[in-house]
């Protein structure tokens, strides 16, 4: 069976939020331990669904100097979580990209938005900042960091080629729809061992050996 649209639309509803990004985090290791703060993830992470960057592009003039025009344009990626520092107030200069495995998306075109997201990344570009964010500093880093996300119905050749091609991926499997407050449960690929976590799952965060005290400590040193 394919993956439907309602559970897309869920995902990508639910990581909108900093708490669902957080969830995410929590399945990627390396990408969990760049959070400027466990203690304060609401002021460490900035998420923007289906997002726009502004692209400086010179143009050329035979009859004179070269200029700049700036262009609008749309990122394929689903979201972008853009992690700050929360007592300065800044950037820190992580930028997550999620990719999120779309109805009837097929490998090549899932790994085809990232070569295109590289692409224009790789360009002299900012983020469009939220109203609520546009104080950040919205330029743009030198490397944007990939997340993939699966379902259980995702054909098993996307998760090998992701993992073939070295990407992160992990897969999301949707608990009781007809409660707002369940939590969705997040498991790992199945050629992966890993433990459950769930939105503030410290004790399991210890056992997988990450000090949330050390985290922090280091941040405010």
């Amino acid at each position: 069976m394919a993956t439907q649209q309602g559970d897309y639309e869920h995902l990508l509803a639910r990581c909108s939020d900093y708490q669902g990004a957080l969830a995410l985090l929590k399945q990627h290791r390396p990408y969990l331990e760049m959070l400027p703060s466990m203690r304060r993830p609401q002021e460490s992470i900035v998420t923007i669904p289906l997002h726009n960057i502004s692209l400086r592009r010179s143009v050329g003039n035979a009859m004179g100097p070269i200029s700049t025009r700036r262009e609008v344009v749309p990122l394929p990626c689903d979201l972008v979580m853009l992690m700050c520092d929360p007592e300065w107030k800044i950037k820190t200069g992580v930028d997550v990209v999620l990719f999120i495995h779309r109805p009837d998306e097929d490998f090549s075109e899932l790994l085809s938005r990232w070569r295109r997201t590289q692409i224009l990344l790789s360009e002299n570009y900012e983020w469009l900042m939220p109203m609520q964010h546009q104080h950040l500093l919205n330029e743009g880093s030198e490397q944007p960091y990939p997340l993939f996300i699966t379902f259980p119905k995702t054909p098993e050749r996307i998760i090998r080629g992701l993992n073939g091609a070295g990407l992160p991926v992990i897969v999301y499997t949707p608990t009781l729809w007809s409660d707002p407050e369940d939590r969705a449960e997040l498991v790992p690929p199945p050629q992966f061992e890993s433990e459950e976590l769930t939105d503030g799952d410290d004790d399991a965060l210890r056992e997988l050996g990450i000090d949330l005290e050390a985290i922090d400590d280091g941040d405010e040193g």
